[in-house]
């Protein structure tokens, strides 16, 4: 009892913070079709920018987190008009090698502004210390990001399936031709869900700097990860991203506690059989593998 429920508590904190960070790449690789392999770049930004203000400014981790989310979503926005925008409809291989110059760019300037060391965020004493379940103790921060994943699947939800804003969005992933003789903007809508993307992104790495350390090379690092979950889930599907991502973090977790010398490839052998299984990922359309 007490090993299972290590396996689904750690388990389900890393797959929460998998869904965090790759959600939003999922949603703007269904609505633009942009292969964005710098995704990881922004929750690269926004965990350094929360250490730098936690530690230059002495802000407390709340505010830090609020402002690191919101700034990371904010220099997404020229970064899509400028340079992703122009990469709309171009086939696959420019994008993908566009946007891998796009990570190394900002590793580059991590290098030059941070250097190579690994940064921690310094949890508050509320989620810092270990927090009784009745049958065993657990971080209180893996806790809590499992929380906040479940919190933010369900805002995605229903911000998505039942606002304005996600009627439009929807729209504009299954028709846009149809979307803009209608009088959506779709110019707007993808700019404001390339940011709500990279501000999930930048969430996620903030809250899971413990399990996904900050470093440099964070956007290549983590780069397969990410678009495993997507890939797995299926591109543009908010509950694929989310099962993939829970799927992928359960098995690598077990294996972990479960087959250790097996622990480096479970992740990519789930992958390669979900895959196998489902081309076009778990909740992916048949169209869209």
């Amino acid at each position: 009892m007490t090993l299972f429920a290590s396996i689904l508590i750690d388990g389900m904190a890393y797959a929460m913070i998998l869904f965090m960070i790759t959600v939003g790449l999922s949603i703007t690789l269904g609505l633009m079709h942009v292969v964005n392999m710098a995704h990881g770049a922004f929750a690269m930004l926004g965990g350094f920018a929360a250490v730098e203000l936690m530690s230059r400014l002495g802000l407390r981790f709340e505010p830090a987190l609020v402002i690191a989310v919101l700034a990371t979503a904010l220099v997404s926005v020229p970064i899509e008009r400028v340079v992703i925008s122009r990469i709309y409809g171009r086939p696959e291989l420019d994008q993908a090698l566009l946007t891998i110059g796009l990570a190394f760019v900002a590793i580059a300037l991590v290098n030059l502004w941070l250097g190579a060391s690994f940064s921690s965020i310094d949890l508050p004493a509320r989620l810092s210390g270990p927090v009784d379940l009745g049958f065993r103790s657990f971080p209180r921060h893996r806790v809590a990001v499992i929380v906040l994943g479940c919190a933010i699947s369900v805002a995605l939800w229903l911000f998505i399936g039942r606002s304005r804003f996600g009627i439009r969005l929807r729209a504009a992933v299954d028709n846009p031709g149809i979307a803009e003789s209608v009088g959506i903007n779709t110019t707007l809508l993808y700019s404001m869900t390339f940011a709500i993307g990279a501000g999930l992104a930048a969430l996620g790495g903030i809250a899971g700097a413990e399990l996904l350390p900050m470093e440099a090379n964070y956007p290549i690092k983590y780069m397969v990860l990410f678009l495993a979950v997507v890939a797995v889930g299926g591109q543009g599907t908010l509950f694929g991203t989310f099962l993939a991502a829970l799927l992928l973090g359960v098995v690598d977790t077990a294996s972990k506690y479960l087959l250790p010398d097996l622990a480096s490839i479970s992740f990519y052998l789930t992958m390669l059989v979900a895959l196998a299984l489902r081309p076009q990922g778990l909740l992916g359309r048949k169209d869209a593998a």
